[in-house]
């Protein structure tokens, strides 16, 4: 999957994404993890077998279109931290783990298989925001009755740090290898995980004032049997 992304201060940088990972249960706080495991497993969605949890997605998911098509009305977003390895360097952008919720109850790998995974333009080298990345913030907003909604919004404090998700992933490597990205885990949803026609998010660093953003509608096809 080729992808390119407008680096700040570097201009552009393209990414031949070999490899798409996604760090599920990325917190900090085991106990916080724990209840949010017990709340899951009684609406039927499985334990996951460790903590965190590394769900490999094909490459092809990860799309910077402004819409996705899905299947079905009962898929959502969550925006999340996204860093990868290009010209021997780590990048941060911004990503969307959307997936299908009615297929999670079954299988976690599959709801988030199935799904396309919405990515910014725009990213920052991971060596100028690593320092302060505690102080970093996501969120997202929701479309409901046609006005944006807060959806999403905590700081990366609660989530463990990128290369130390990273290196869970590699065996002890603090840096992807060329060509692959990983989404970095997210914070709750306010008001409960709930479907929307559009889905918008933004990576805020209040350290160097500066935000990365993007925004996709979602296209519902029809479930037939």
């Amino acid at each position: 999957m080729k992808l390119e992304f407008d680096v700040a201060g570097a201009g552009p940088r393209a990414l031949s994404l070999a490899d798409l990972v996604v760090a599920g249960w990325a917190g900090r706080d085991m106990a916080v993890i724990e209840h949010h495991i017990e709340e899951l497993f009684a609406i039927g969605v499985p334990r996951p077998s460790a903590v965190p949890l590394y769900y490999r997605c094909a490459d092809t998911l990860l799309t910077q279109a402004a819409r996705i098509q899905v299947v079905g009305t009962e898929t959502s977003g969550e925006v999340e931290a996204f860093v990868f390895m290009a010209d021997g360097q780590m990048h941060v952008s911004l990503a969307s783990d959307h997936t299908d919720r009615k297929l999670e109850t079954l299988s976690v790998a599959l709801s988030k298989q199935i799904c396309p995974k919405p990515v910014a333009c725009e990213a920052w080298r991971l060596a100028e925001v690593e320092g302060h990345w505690d102080e970093l913030v996501i969120r997202a907003f929701i479309e409901e009755g046609g006005a944006p909604v807060l959806y999403q919004e905590g700081p990366l404090s609660t989530l463990r740090p990128p290369r130390e998700l990273v290196a869970g992933f590699t065996g002890g490597a603090g840096s992807l290898p060329e060509g692959v990205g990983m989404l970095c885990g997210t914070v709750g949803a306010i008001g409960g995980i709930r479907p929307a026609p559009a889905f918008a998010m933004e990576l805020f660093d209040p350290v160097l004032g500066r935000s990365i953003r993007h925004r996709y509608a979602v296209d519902v096809l029809p479930e037939v049997a």
